[in-house]
């Protein structure tokens, strides 16, 4: 039903996406679709988490416990555990760039949404905060940052803007951007 949701809202939008539609999609009845989701909103929120998983099993798992983010905590090196990070970027945002896209414009009129986006950032922050901290406990970080100042670091040049910008609009390729991305964050973080 999350993947249902997914293509509906890329192919119509907030606006556009009925739960007929999704549950039409889905192939399940419309009383199925009401029953186990949290309406439409919810339904967006849960398809923005699936695709920052990369599905919607690997999103009930906590961040920390998915294989490729537990590879970067576990690495003890931080220019490696950057580069690791960076090796995630360009999946996440092919995959929940146009979600968030579609997140974004409805937010504008829509109360709930604006919430719902306002959360997701918050997370994103959270989580990035503390992978700095990480960093800041190996005497890694450069002596003039904060874990809060390279966590705001990390989100603004990790962010979907930066791909968005470097992939979609001016060519570049995956590994361009990911090695942009590793190389930019190793200079900016680390001491």
């Amino acid at each position: 039903m999350v993947e249902a949701a997914r293509r509906v809202f890329l192919a119509r939008g907030y606006a556009g996406a009925t739960i007929p539609a999704i549950a039409a999609e889905a192939g399940v009845a419309l009383q199925t679709v009401y029953r186990a989701a949290p309406g439409k909103a919810g339904l967006l929120a849960a398809a923005v988490e699936a695709a920052v998983a990369g599905g919607a099993q690997r999103a009930q798992r906590p961040v920390e416990t998915r294989p490729a983010i537990r590879a970067v905590i576990d690495e003890p090196d931080p220019a490696r555990q950057l580069a690791l990070y960076a090796r995630t970027q360009p999946g996440i945002w092919a995959r929940v760039g146009p979600l968030l896209r579609v997140l974004e414009a409805a937010a504008a009129s829509e109360p709930e949404l604006r919430r719902l986006q306002q959360e997701q950032d918050a997370q994103r922050h959270a989580g990035l905060t503390r992978f700095a901290q990480r960093l800041h406990e190996r005497g890694a970080l450069r002596d003039e940052l904060t874990p809060q100042r390279a966590a705001d670091l990390l989100v603004t040049l990790a962010s979907d803007a930066s791909y968005q910008s470097l992939v979609l609009t001016h060519g570049w390729s995956d590994e361009q951007y990911e090695t942009w991305l590793a190389d930019t964050l190793r200079h900016c973080l680390l001491g």
